[in-house]
């Protein structure tokens, strides 16, 4: 069986990329990170779906992106709350974190290096999302490109490939893909500014992109919400 590494933040996205990864054959090595972010509420969801998806493997990097701060996601700034559609699709909100997903993805390729593995998985999605820059096919495409060339193992003739299934898919077409596979929701956490005992606030965009797409999805969301 082929190995694979995936990166599972806890959230929707990257837990159906898990499921994704099984379903297509591999055996999936999970990684997740704390990373100075302001809540870890994430963390130990991601724990309870790599062993609920099969992970062989669930690993948790420590770095510390407070450092550059930067975001609101690392520092003490206000996470935008009820912004309409058309302000989530326009401009690059304060949640976003410098540089977070090629810092990701160079983790997982060191890992993929170490492990023989040449295919990593990225629940990155350019649909339902908030506009950052590192979920965009251009950058799957030319970190892919950077992983054949930066690695002893790409130079030795290892062909890395970065796989994003969920770029394309609208936030109801995830959520559809993820039940079919056997995605339990209810374990996932999506929100950027949980309340003191870790229930989702319902109002950043992180949850009203999720709340879109179980309601496109003609489902009810499993967890539940402060508003």
């Amino acid at each position: 069986m082929k190995r694979a590494v995936v990166l599972l933040s806890g959230g929707l996205d990257s837990a159906t990329a898990l499921a994704i990864c099984r379903a297509d054959g591999f055996e999936a090595y999970a990684l997740s990170f704390r990373y100075g972010q302001r809540h870890e509420r994430e963390v130990p969801a991601a724990r309870k779906i790599a062993k609920s998806l099969g992970a062989k493997e669930h690993r948790i990097a420590r770095i510390d992106l407070r450092v550059f701060s930067g975001s609101a996601l690392t520092a003490e700034l206000e996470v935008p709350k009820t912004r309409s559609a058309t302000e989530m699709a326009s401009g690059i909100p304060v949640t976003y974190v410098p540089a977070r997903n090629t810092i990701f993805l160079s983790y997982a390729l060191a890992w993929a290096e170490v492990l023989g593995a040449t295919d990593i998985f990225i629940g990155a999605n350019a649909v339902d999302y908030s506009g950052y820059p590192d979920c965009r096919p251009e950058f799957i495409r030319a970190f892919e490109h950077l992983a054949n060339l930066a690695t002893r193992a790409g130079i030795e003739g290892a062909r890395f490939a970065i796989h994003a299934p969920l770029l394309a898919l609208s936030k109801a077409a995830i959520i559809q893909r993820g039940l079919s596979l056997g995605v339990d929701y209810a374990l996932t956490h999506s929100c950027y500014d949980p309340t003191s005992n870790g229930i989702a606030c319902g109002a950043c965009d992180s949850c009203q992109l999720r709340l879109k797409g179980f309601r496109e999805a003609g489902l009810t969301d499993p967890i539940g919400y402060a508003k």
